[in-house]
Protein backbone atom coordinates (compact mmCIF):
# COMPACT_ATOMS: atom_id res chain seq x y z
CA UNK A 1 0.00 0.00 0.00
CA UNK A 2 1.58 3.25 -1.16
CA UNK A 3 0.41 6.37 0.65
CA UNK A 4 0.87 10.08 0.08
CA UNK A 5 1.89 11.59 3.41
CA UNK A 6 2.63 15.19 4.32
CA UNK A 7 4.94 16.27 7.12
CA UNK A 8 4.07 19.63 8.69
CA UNK A 9 7.35 20.43 10.38
CA UNK A 10 10.06 22.96 11.02
CA UNK A 11 12.11 23.24 7.86
CA UNK A 12 14.03 20.04 7.30
CA UNK A 13 17.27 21.97 6.89
CA UNK A 14 17.07 23.04 10.56
CA UNK A 15 16.73 19.54 12.01
CA UNK A 16 19.39 17.94 14.18
CA UNK A 17 18.79 14.60 12.59
CA UNK A 18 20.67 12.45 15.10
CA UNK A 19 17.90 12.94 17.65
CA UNK A 20 14.90 14.10 15.65
CA UNK A 21 11.83 11.87 15.88
CA UNK A 22 10.10 13.54 12.93
CA UNK A 23 13.11 12.76 10.74
CA UNK A 24 13.04 9.12 11.87
CA UNK A 25 9.36 8.92 10.92
CA UNK A 26 10.10 10.51 7.55
CA UNK A 27 12.88 8.00 6.84
CA UNK A 28 10.58 5.09 7.69
CA UNK A 29 7.78 6.45 5.48
CA UNK A 30 10.27 6.70 2.64
CA UNK A 31 11.61 3.18 3.30
CA UNK A 32 8.07 1.86 2.91
CA UNK A 33 7.75 3.49 -0.49
CA UNK A 34 5.28 6.20 0.50
CA UNK A 35 5.27 9.52 -1.35
CA UNK A 36 6.48 12.06 1.19
CA UNK A 37 5.74 15.80 1.12
CA UNK A 38 7.28 18.47 3.31
CA UNK A 39 5.90 21.87 4.29
CA UNK A 40 6.40 24.35 7.09
CA UNK A 41 3.46 25.66 9.16
CA UNK A 42 3.63 29.10 7.57
CA UNK A 43 2.79 27.49 4.19
CA UNK A 44 -0.51 26.12 5.53
CA UNK A 45 -3.66 28.01 4.46
CA UNK A 46 -7.43 27.82 4.69
CA UNK A 47 -9.05 28.99 1.45
CA UNK A 48 -12.80 28.82 0.86
CA UNK A 49 -13.02 25.92 3.28
CA UNK A 50 -10.14 23.95 1.74
CA UNK A 51 -6.96 23.26 3.70
CA UNK A 52 -4.01 23.73 1.38
CA UNK A 53 -0.25 23.74 1.72
CA UNK A 54 2.62 24.72 -0.50
CA UNK A 55 4.54 21.49 -0.15
CA UNK A 56 7.66 19.98 -1.68
CA UNK A 57 8.40 16.33 -2.38
CA UNK A 58 11.32 15.38 -0.18
CA UNK A 59 14.02 12.73 -0.35
CA UNK A 60 15.72 12.12 2.99
CA UNK A 61 19.10 10.58 3.79
CA UNK A 62 20.51 9.72 7.20
CA UNK A 63 23.65 11.73 6.49
CA UNK A 64 24.41 14.71 8.72
CA UNK A 65 24.88 17.82 6.61
CA UNK A 66 23.47 16.19 3.47
CA UNK A 67 20.19 14.83 4.76
CA UNK A 68 17.60 16.02 2.25
CA UNK A 69 16.70 17.01 -1.28
CA UNK A 70 13.53 18.98 -1.98
CA UNK A 71 11.58 18.87 -5.22
CA UNK A 72 9.51 21.57 -6.91
CA UNK A 73 6.90 23.16 -4.60
CA UNK A 74 3.31 22.27 -5.38
CA UNK A 75 -0.02 23.51 -4.08
CA UNK A 76 -1.59 20.54 -2.27
CA UNK A 77 -5.16 20.16 -1.06
CA UNK A 78 -4.52 18.19 2.12
CA UNK A 79 -7.94 16.54 1.96
CA UNK A 80 -6.46 14.54 -0.92
CA UNK A 81 -3.50 13.03 0.94
CA UNK A 82 -3.67 9.94 3.12
CA UNK A 83 -2.02 11.27 6.28
CA UNK A 84 -0.55 14.44 7.76
CA UNK A 85 2.03 14.27 10.54
CA UNK A 86 2.02 17.44 12.63
CA UNK A 87 5.63 17.52 13.72
CA UNK A 88 6.61 21.17 14.20
CA UNK A 89 8.18 21.90 17.56
CA UNK A 90 6.45 24.06 20.15
CA UNK A 91 6.00 26.78 21.42
CA UNK A 92 2.36 25.87 21.83
CA UNK A 93 1.09 29.32 20.96
CA UNK A 94 -1.77 30.83 18.93
CA UNK A 95 -0.02 29.91 15.68
CA UNK A 96 0.11 26.28 16.83
CA UNK A 97 -3.53 26.39 17.91
CA UNK A 98 -4.56 27.91 14.57
CA UNK A 99 -2.86 25.06 12.73
CA UNK A 100 -4.90 22.56 14.75
CA UNK A 101 -8.10 24.36 13.72
CA UNK A 102 -7.09 24.14 10.06
CA UNK A 103 -6.13 20.46 10.22
CA UNK A 104 -9.29 19.61 12.13
CA UNK A 105 -11.17 20.40 8.88
CA UNK A 106 -9.64 17.37 7.12
CA UNK A 107 -9.39 14.84 9.96
CA UNK A 108 -10.23 11.94 10.02
CA UNK A 109 -10.82 11.63 6.25
CA UNK A 110 -7.16 12.55 6.07
CA UNK A 111 -5.57 10.98 9.14
CA UNK A 112 -3.78 13.66 11.17
CA UNK A 113 -1.20 12.45 13.70
CA UNK A 114 -1.90 13.42 16.39
CA UNK A 115 -5.63 14.22 16.26
CA UNK A 116 -5.52 18.03 15.99
CA UNK A 117 -8.53 18.78 18.19
CA UNK A 118 -7.08 16.72 21.01
CA UNK A 119 -3.61 18.21 20.55
CA UNK A 120 -5.27 21.59 21.02
CA UNK A 121 -7.25 20.41 24.05
CA UNK A 122 -4.39 18.54 25.74
CA UNK A 123 -1.51 20.98 26.39
CA UNK A 124 1.04 18.78 28.09
CA UNK A 125 1.35 20.54 31.42
CA UNK A 126 -2.45 20.87 31.83
CA UNK A 127 -3.61 17.55 30.36
CA UNK A 128 -1.43 15.68 32.84
CA UNK A 129 -3.44 17.16 35.73
CA UNK A 130 -6.33 14.86 34.80
CA UNK A 131 -4.28 12.21 36.62
CA UNK A 132 -3.37 13.92 39.93
CA UNK A 133 -2.91 10.59 41.72
CA UNK A 134 0.02 9.85 39.39
CA UNK A 135 1.70 13.25 39.81
CA UNK A 136 3.79 15.09 42.39
CA UNK A 137 1.93 17.91 44.18
CA UNK A 138 1.34 20.53 41.50
CA UNK A 139 0.01 24.10 41.38
CA UNK A 140 -0.81 26.01 38.19
CA UNK A 141 -1.14 29.68 39.05
CA UNK A 142 0.36 33.15 38.77
CA UNK A 143 -1.14 34.25 42.10
CA UNK A 144 1.79 35.08 44.37
CA UNK A 145 -0.08 34.24 47.56
CA UNK A 146 -1.05 30.80 46.26
CA UNK A 147 2.53 30.10 45.18
CA UNK A 148 3.95 31.17 48.53
CA UNK A 149 1.43 28.97 50.36
CA UNK A 150 2.42 26.03 48.14
CA UNK A 151 6.09 26.67 48.94
CA UNK A 152 5.38 26.80 52.66
CA UNK A 153 3.67 23.41 52.42
CA UNK A 154 6.12 21.61 50.14
CA UNK A 155 9.47 23.32 50.60
CA UNK A 156 11.70 23.18 47.57
CA UNK A 157 9.74 23.56 44.33
CA UNK A 158 10.31 23.75 40.60
CA UNK A 159 8.81 26.67 38.64
CA UNK A 160 8.41 26.52 34.86
CA UNK A 161 6.35 28.21 32.13
CA UNK A 162 3.03 26.53 31.42
CA UNK A 163 3.70 26.47 27.68
CA UNK A 164 7.48 26.16 27.82
CA UNK A 165 9.39 23.37 26.14
CA UNK A 166 12.83 21.82 25.97
CA UNK A 167 13.67 22.64 29.58
CA UNK A 168 13.70 26.40 28.98
CA UNK A 169 13.14 28.66 32.03
CA UNK A 170 12.92 25.81 34.55
CA UNK A 171 14.03 26.88 38.03
CA UNK A 172 14.42 25.20 41.40
CA UNK A 173 13.31 27.51 44.22
CA UNK A 174 14.06 26.73 47.88
CA UNK A 175 11.60 27.20 50.74
CA UNK A 176 13.45 30.31 51.97
CA UNK A 177 15.04 31.23 48.64
CA UNK A 178 15.80 34.99 48.60
CA UNK A 179 15.61 34.93 44.79
CA UNK A 180 11.93 34.02 44.75
CA UNK A 181 10.67 37.61 44.61
CA UNK A 182 12.92 38.48 41.67
CA UNK A 183 12.02 35.24 39.90
CA UNK A 184 8.31 35.94 40.42
CA UNK A 185 8.74 39.41 38.90
CA UNK A 186 10.67 37.98 35.97
CA UNK A 187 7.98 35.38 35.23
CA UNK A 188 5.24 38.00 35.62
CA UNK A 189 6.92 40.17 32.99
CA UNK A 190 7.71 37.35 30.56
CA UNK A 191 4.56 35.21 30.67
CA UNK A 192 0.90 36.24 30.60
CA UNK A 193 -0.37 32.75 31.40
CA UNK A 194 -0.11 30.93 34.75
CA UNK A 195 3.02 28.94 35.63
CA UNK A 196 3.57 25.40 36.82
CA UNK A 197 4.89 24.95 40.34
CA UNK A 198 5.69 21.40 41.45
CA UNK A 199 7.23 19.88 44.54
CA UNK A 200 10.92 19.32 43.80
CA UNK A 201 11.79 15.64 43.35
CA UNK A 202 15.37 15.09 44.60
CA UNK A 203 15.77 11.87 42.60
CA UNK A 204 15.84 13.92 39.41
CA UNK A 205 19.61 13.42 39.73
CA UNK A 206 18.97 9.74 38.90
CA UNK A 207 17.05 10.64 35.76
CA UNK A 208 13.84 11.75 34.13
CA UNK A 209 12.43 8.85 32.18
CA UNK A 210 10.92 9.52 28.74
CA UNK A 211 8.44 6.78 27.88
CA UNK A 212 6.96 6.54 24.40
CA UNK A 213 3.38 5.32 24.07
CA UNK A 214 2.08 4.35 20.63
CA UNK A 215 -1.68 4.11 20.24
CA UNK A 216 -2.01 3.91 24.01
CA UNK A 217 0.62 1.21 24.61
CA UNK A 218 4.04 1.62 26.23
CA UNK A 219 6.54 0.94 23.45
CA UNK A 220 9.97 2.03 24.68
CA UNK A 221 11.86 4.31 27.05
CA UNK A 222 15.10 6.09 27.81
CA UNK A 223 16.36 7.56 31.05
CA UNK A 224 17.62 11.14 30.67
CA UNK A 225 20.17 12.02 33.35
CA UNK A 226 20.83 15.73 34.00
CA UNK A 227 24.28 17.20 33.58
CA UNK A 228 26.17 18.11 36.74
CA UNK A 229 24.76 21.16 38.53
CA UNK A 230 21.54 21.14 36.50
CA UNK A 231 18.05 19.87 37.25
CA UNK A 232 17.03 19.76 33.58
CA UNK A 233 17.32 16.38 31.94
CA UNK A 234 16.31 17.40 28.41
CA UNK A 235 18.94 16.23 25.94
CA UNK A 236 18.97 19.67 24.29
CA UNK A 237 20.07 21.00 27.72
CA UNK A 238 22.90 18.53 28.18
CA UNK A 239 21.01 15.56 29.60
CA UNK A 240 22.54 12.17 28.82
CA UNK A 241 20.34 9.37 27.46
CA UNK A 242 20.75 5.98 29.14
CA UNK A 243 19.05 2.64 28.38
CA UNK A 244 16.35 1.66 30.84
CA UNK A 245 13.48 -0.69 31.61
CA UNK A 246 10.07 0.18 32.99
CA UNK A 247 9.34 -0.31 36.68
CA UNK A 248 6.00 -1.72 37.86
CA UNK A 249 4.95 1.83 38.84
CA UNK A 250 5.79 3.15 35.38
CA UNK A 251 3.80 0.36 33.76
CA UNK A 252 0.89 1.24 36.05
CA UNK A 253 1.10 4.86 34.87
CA UNK A 254 1.07 3.79 31.21
CA UNK A 255 -1.83 1.39 31.72
CA UNK A 256 -3.80 4.13 33.49
CA UNK A 257 -3.43 6.83 30.85
CA UNK A 258 -3.15 4.61 27.76
CA UNK A 259 -6.88 4.06 27.14
CA UNK A 260 -7.52 7.82 27.18
CA UNK A 261 -4.65 8.47 24.76
CA UNK A 262 -6.00 5.86 22.35
CA UNK A 263 -9.56 7.18 22.59
CA UNK A 264 -8.34 10.71 21.84
CA UNK A 265 -6.41 9.71 18.72
CA UNK A 266 -3.07 10.59 20.31
CA UNK A 267 -1.06 7.99 18.44
CA UNK A 268 2.44 9.14 19.39
CA UNK A 269 2.91 10.41 22.95
CA UNK A 270 5.93 10.91 25.17
CA UNK A 271 5.47 11.02 28.93
CA UNK A 272 7.99 12.15 31.54
CA UNK A 273 8.33 10.25 34.82
CA UNK A 274 10.61 11.17 37.73
CA UNK A 275 10.90 8.75 40.65
CA UNK A 276 7.52 7.20 39.84
CA UNK A 277 5.80 10.58 39.39
CA UNK A 278 4.19 11.56 36.09
CA UNK A 279 5.17 15.16 35.33
CA UNK A 280 4.19 15.77 31.68
CA UNK A 281 2.25 14.17 28.82
CA UNK A 282 3.77 15.40 25.55
CA UNK A 283 1.39 15.23 22.59
CA UNK A 284 2.66 17.95 20.23
CA UNK A 285 5.96 16.68 18.83
CA UNK A 286 7.34 14.15 21.33
CA UNK A 287 10.93 13.02 20.92
CA UNK A 288 13.00 10.04 21.98
CA UNK A 289 12.53 7.49 19.19
CA UNK A 290 16.02 7.79 17.75
CA UNK A 291 17.71 7.64 21.16
CA UNK A 292 15.76 4.52 22.11
CA UNK A 293 16.90 2.76 18.94
CA UNK A 294 20.49 3.97 19.27
CA UNK A 295 20.69 2.53 22.80
CA UNK A 296 19.55 -0.91 21.68
CA UNK A 297 15.78 -0.55 21.99
CA UNK A 298 13.16 -1.17 19.33
CA UNK A 299 12.77 0.92 16.18
CA UNK A 300 9.58 2.71 17.18
CA UNK A 301 9.26 4.48 13.82
CA UNK A 302 8.29 1.07 12.46
CA UNK A 303 5.60 0.68 15.13
CA UNK A 304 4.21 4.15 14.49
CA UNK A 305 3.90 3.50 10.76
CA UNK A 306 2.31 0.10 11.34
CA UNK A 307 -0.38 1.90 13.33
CA UNK A 308 -0.80 4.71 10.80
CA UNK A 309 -1.15 2.26 7.91
CA UNK A 310 -3.69 0.19 9.81
CA UNK A 311 -5.80 3.28 10.51
CA UNK A 312 -5.63 4.54 6.93
CA UNK A 313 -6.88 1.14 5.73
CA UNK A 314 -9.96 1.59 7.91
Amino acid sequence: MTLTVAFQMDHIRSLKIAGDTGFALLLEAQRRGHRVLHYTPDRLSLRDGAVIAMAEPVEARDVEGDHFTLGTPERVDLSGVDAVLMRQDPPFDLAYITATHFLERIHPKTLVVNDPSHVRNAPEKIFVTHFPHLMPPTLISRDKQEIEEFRREHGDVVMKPLYGHGGASVFKVGREDPNFGSLYDLFANLFREPWVIQRFLPKITEGDKRIILIDGEAAGAINRVPAANDIRSNMVRGGAAKPTDLTPREREICETIGPDLKRMGLILVGIDVIDGNLTEINVTAPTGIRAIKRLGGPDLAVTVWDVIESKVKQ
